[in-house]
């Protein structure tokens, strides 16, 4: 991979790890139609040495972001941090919050979605609620911050990490994110908002931000925990929305 000297964000780093805060729109690392302007390769140009950690198409990528969800995202630079951070993941210890609007009323204050995640057997850009003994377990909590007329707005906090899990699980409910067309099927604006409209197609992605990132430091055992302000492009959403509200 040739590094490209792309901007980041940079929230934390030290000689073990680098958190950078993603844009929506930039892909995490290298693959299908998107081969340059990837977050592993700004990354192999901000800290050179992260080559040889991980593998070598997504050098110190622990975990991923989608190219519309814009957040928190921790990449290792020695592989001994690489592999404190995996074993981390998979013993379910870092914790990962989510902020994200969807379409229609969630009736429910919170609650958990246990249901496995498999690759859609009509599509192979998509993923699916799996049938019984199909699929990976995937886990997610979610909590309701705000109602408005059409629009939620909730924090989902991942207790697995399955390939667009919190998308799949919150369309599944029937609250697909705001600008996912993917899961959601071009919904409409709630009641023929045309500038809610406006700002849902200006989201460069889906309305879900990687809002906090919690872990153990790999070198020195310390708690890190992190925190990303909601973006723009979806404050303008949220600001549209309580403007709007009765």
């Amino acid at each position: 991979m040739a590094p490209e000297a792309i901007p980041l964000r940079v929230v934390f780093e030290d000689e073990d790890v680098l958190v950078v805060d993603k844009p929506a729109g930039m892909v995490t690392h290298p693959g299908a139609g998107q081969r340059t302007g990837t977050l592993a390769a700004a990354a192999l140009a901000h800290a050179p040495g992260i080559a040889g950690v991980g593998g070598p198409r997504r050098p110190g990528i622990v975990h991923r972001l989608d190219k519309g969800t814009s957040g928190l995202i921790v990449l290792a630079k020695t592989q001994r941090a690489y592999e404190a951070l995996t074993a981390q993941l998979a013993r379910r210890s870092v914790n990962r919050r989510y902020l994200c609007l969807v379409h229609g009323t969630v009736t429910r204050q919170s609650g958990v979605i246990d249901a496995p995640i498999g690759r859609d057997p009509r599509s192979r850009v998509r993923m699916a609620v799996a049938r019984e003994g199909k699929g990976k377990r995937a886990v997610t909590r979610f909590t309701v911050l705000e109602r408005f007329p059409g629009v939620s707005f909730l924090e989902c906090r991942l207790e697995t990490g399955r390939t667009h899990q919190i998308r799949v699980h919150l369309a599944s409910l029937g609250h697909p994110l705001l600008g996912d067309e993917t899961y959601g099927r071009r919904r409409a604006a709630p009641v023929g908002d045309l500038e809610l409209a406006r700002l849902i197609r200006e989201l460069d992605g889906v309305a879900l931000h990687a809002a906090g990132l919690s872990f153990i430091h790999p070198g020195s055992g310390a708690p890190v925990e992190l925190l990303s302000p909601l973006p723009d492009r979806m404050e303008r959403l949220l600001s549209r929305l309580r403007h709007r509200s009765p």
